[in-house]
């Protein structure tokens, strides 16, 4: 190219987008390729013809020009190629997963839905993976706190280490937030005649609200900061260091979401005792960046008003389960500590619409720009989730994480716990 459009092609891809932004056309679609070459009509000298074209609609172009064979009439149908699935897609990567991954442990659990690798050890473990990400499936690695400090992370150290702290606490309740001392939280976490109590007399249902977070869980716990981030499932895609974690390698002018790490930590055995399970420590939402899960401790609570171990499986046989989750309940080495229903984020319209029909039926004021799921706004029971299945056909994918479990979930997917 001449000289004078070396500064405007840059060195490096950066350059080349940055300087590009803003010039891509879609050009005529009569040469039969996805995006035709766009050119101008004129040249600098006054000459008819095409001039140095825009270099990234050349780069489309040129790369979509090589994929059709010379001996094949130009169509291309872009929407029609990528709805071509196998008719029985789940049984299609279940089957060749078999043959290609024998030598990793794993099932499929909640009607095929979620992946679970079950050797966190498995170093070939992102091979799988990876094929189960392509289809936004959600995925459980099992055992990650064997690799952990596990005395980094009792409710017992993490009150005498940082108890002089503040947070905020909600109580799940009443929706109540309190800016408070976190030792308060941490010494009721297994001690229920610690806790605080509401105005009737109940126990608080209280939950740290992402205490600490990212830059701050750094600097603030940078013993366990390290500690988690060595205990890591599939590192490839879940390190900060990692070559697939693509939000860790994005150029500085994009905006990026908040990738943590956060502390999640919460009363639970309450919830299993309340009528109908209808109170969550995690409402209903959607992340907008892939999200893993790690649960580090389970408490057993004692005092009056708590369930006791045994009641609280009673309470988690009643959910719908996969016979492999209602087999590790039965494991006596296995310590459940929290239950999710998970949804795909293509019924994300379907459960919106659900829950304001809901808001409706309860005599809510359901505003135009109301979102129930951005504002996080509802716990979904059992009756609404048997509702929403009957009704608009959307099925609850419901898991239990036991002690030490990854949850992977993808962008999108909605979740509450």
């Amino acid at each position: 190219p001449p000289s004078s459009q070396n500064n405007e092609q840059g060195s490096t891809l950066r350059d080349l987008l940055t300087t590009t932004a803003g010039k891509l056309r879609l050009g005529s679609t009569d040469a039969g390729i996805a995006f035709a070459p766009v050119y101008s009509t004129g040249t600098a000298s006054g000459k008819s013809g095409r001039t140095m074209p825009n270099i990234l609609d050349d780069i489309i172009a040129s790369v979509v020009e090589n994929k059709i064979p010379p001996n094949r009439a130009p169509k291309i149908n872009v929407k029609s190629e990528i709805k071509e699935e196998p008719k029985d897609e789940k049984k299609g990567i279940q089957d060749d997963c078999s043959k290609r991954y024998s030598d990793i442990q794993y099932s499929w659990i909640c009607d095929k839905h979620v992946l679970w690798l079950r050797d966190h050890k498995n170093t070939n473990n992102w091979k799988l993976f990876k094929e189960c990400w392509k289809q936004g499936r959600p995925v459980l690695v099992s055992g990650m706190h064997k690799k952990m400090n596990f005395s980094l992370w009792k409710a017992e150290s993490i009150s005498l280490d940082f108890g002089n702290q503040q947070a905020d606490i909600l109580n799940c309740k009443d929706s109540i937030i309190s800016n408070t001392n976190v030792k308060e939280f941490w010494d009721g976490f297994e001690d229920v005649s610690k806790r605080q109590k509401v105005k009737n007399g109940e126990t608080a249902l209280l939950k740290l609200k992402d205490w600490p977070s990212g830059e701050d869980f750094k600097t603030m716990m940078p013993a366990r900061y390290e500690d988690l981030l060595k205990s890591l499932p599939l590192p490839e895609y879940c390190s900060p260091e990692g070559k697939l974690n693509l939000a860790s390698h994005l150029p500085g002018f994009f905006v990026r979401p908040d990738l943590g790490p956060r502390l999640c930590s919460a009363y639970g055995e309450c919830v299993a005792a309340t009528k109908d399970h209808d109170i969550g420590t995690t409402n209903l939402h959607i992340e907008v960046s892939d999200v893993v899960n790690i649960l580090v401790y389970v408490g057993i609570a004692k005092g009056n008003g708590v369930l006791s171990k045994s009641g609280v499986l009673k309470k988690l046989e009643e959910e719908d389960l996969d016979d492999l989750l209602r087999k590790r309940l039965k494991d006596s080495s296995e310590l459940p500590g929290a239950l999710w229903h998970i949804y795909a984020g293509k019924d994300a319209d379907k459960i919106r619409e659900f829950l304001q029909k809901i808001a409706k039926e309860q005599g809510l004021e359901v505003l135009p720009e109301h979102d129930p799921i951005r504002d996080q706004s509802w716990y979904v029971n059992k009756k609404l989730r048997q509702r929403l299945f009957e009704e608009y056909g959307v099925k609850t994918c419901t898991v239990i994480q036991f002690l030490g479990d990854a949850i992977i979930l993808p962008a999108g997917a909605l979740h509450q716990v």
